[in-house]
């Protein structure tokens, strides 16, 4: 089983893209399962969606305390909530930002695990979409990085659920993330 913790702010999408991993990897013929935790209920407050993708049925329904993948959708959590707490040894981390790793803080990081990477994923929601809004840019970065998941399953599960020019804008953003961590991984 591959279990992904995603944390973000309310109003970024965060649960939305725990839903859409989880719709992609049903259009990969995986099993998954998607949801939330959060506290108060208000635009800003600290969220936290959990995703599980497996091959066969996933019958547990706890919060992921020990996650293979962490997406960090705002980084001014990185120094206010334990977002790095169980991270599986070589899990990897995905991190909303134009900084570098040492910028922001997290050299140490490097010795939990080697398989970190940035993007600035709310410059291309901005640039694409017109909000600040980074989950679909995450999401595209994530398939390009992690390879668990196609970019056309990404794309059809930002489709399914943003229909018409919204869901274009949501795939153009995604679409760019994931060739811009696919360009970097290459250098």
């Amino acid at each position: 089983m591959f279990q992904v913790r995603i944390h973000g702010r309310g109003g970024q999408g965060t649960v939305t893209a725990a839903e859409m991993l989880s719709i992609a990897a049903f259009r990969e013929g995986k099993h998954a399962q998607a949801f939330p935790s959060f506290g108060s209920e208000r635009t800003g407050a600290p969220v936290v969606a959990y995703c599980r993708i497996d091959d066969r049925e996933i019958r547990v329904r706890e919060p992921i305390s020990a996650p293979d993948a962490l997406i960090i959708q705002d980084p001014t959590l990185l120094h206010q909530v334990d977002v790095f707490a169980g991270l599986a040894p070589n899990g990897c981390v995905l991190i909303n930002t134009g900084r570098s790793i040492e910028e922001l803080g997290l050299g140490e990081l490097r010795t939990k695990t080697e398989r970190i990477a940035t993007v600035a994923a709310t410059e291309l929601a901005l640039k694409h979409i017109g909000r600040p809004v980074p989950n679909a840019a995450l999401l595209g970065a994530f398939a390009s990085f992690t390879g668990r998941l196609s970019m056309k399953a990404v794309v059809e599960a930002i489709l399914e659920k943003f229909p018409g020019e919204i869901g274009k804008a949501n795939v153009a953003a995604a679409s760019d993330a994931f060739e811009r961590l696919t360009c970097a991984e290459a250098d």
